[in-house]
């Protein structure tokens, strides 16, 4: 196998493979409340890993706007509303191992620049996920205790199956093409928009609707993120490393 074809299985055993696999293990021991302040710590773990394997610069401003957006997460998940927080120690951990290898892929990514065709890297990967998934599959009942589960209904397999396209195709898809154009660091930042998007399909589409600190954090992302986009990148501040 080519270099170039074998860093793509590889990204693929890393982003979904093993950190869906950690992420989704850690869930069913851990509360959502917990999972969301954990994931929330992605795009500082893509600054730090971007800095440090990729020797990105990075400024005052950029540090502190992106840690703005990260309060903007705390409280769109109501994390900063007094919510209570409890979680079983080893679910923290997976879910912080997942949280690692997503942030990973993003700095490996662009890292290796494979100069390849976006949609034809993306089936490289998604297809080295799958036989990831396939692989574990006959030991999930030693890793669970419930086993395999299969959806009851057509409509449930339906709507399984436009969930899979829409976030491990389309969304894959966008994600790889705009990381070739920018740096670890930048779209790590974009990740933070993550729970607006969450929240407003919650409001559009299940009539959910936003506390008072839920409007402020979402607003807080907002302007951080659009802050980063629309002004031109400042000189270091940090050391890039030697």
């Amino acid at each position: 196998m080519a270099p170039e074809r074998l860093r793509q299985v590889l990204l693929g055993w890393l982003n979904p493979g093993l950190s869906y696999t950690f992420s989704l293990l850690g869930l069913a021991t851990t509360t959502a409340s917990l999972s969301t302040l954990l994931w929330a710590t992605e795009p500082i773990l893509i600054l730090i890993l971007a800095w440090l394997v990729l020797r990105e610069p990075l400024s005052s401003r950029f540090i502190s706007l992106s840690g703005v957006a990260v309060q903007g997460v705390l409280l769109v998940g109501g994390l900063l509303g007094g919510s209570s927080v409890a979680g079983e120690w080893r679910g923290m951990a997976l879910i912080l191992a997942g949280v690692f290898g997503c942030a990973l892929y993003t700095v490996l990514a662009r890292r290796w620049n494979i100069e390849t065709d976006t949609l034809f890297s993306l089936a490289i990967q998604q297809s080295a996920a799958l036989a990831w998934a396939a692989g574990l599959w006959p030991f999930e009942r030693f890793i669970t205790a419930t086993g395999t589960a299969f959806p009851p209904d057509g409509p449930t397999w339906l709507w399984s199956a436009l969930a899979g396209l829409l976030y491990y195709a389309l969304a894959f898809w966008f994600y790889l093409r705009g990381l070739s154009r920018v740096s670890a660091s930048l779209a790590g930042a974009m990740l933070n928009l993550t729970p607006v998007f969450g929240v407003a399909g919650g409001y559009l589409f299940l009539g959910e609707r936003l506390a008072p600190p839920q409007w402020l954090g979402a607003g807080l992302i907002l302007a951080s993120a659009l802050a980063i986009v629309m002004r031109p990148p400042e000189p270091a501040t940090l050391p890039t490393g030697a």
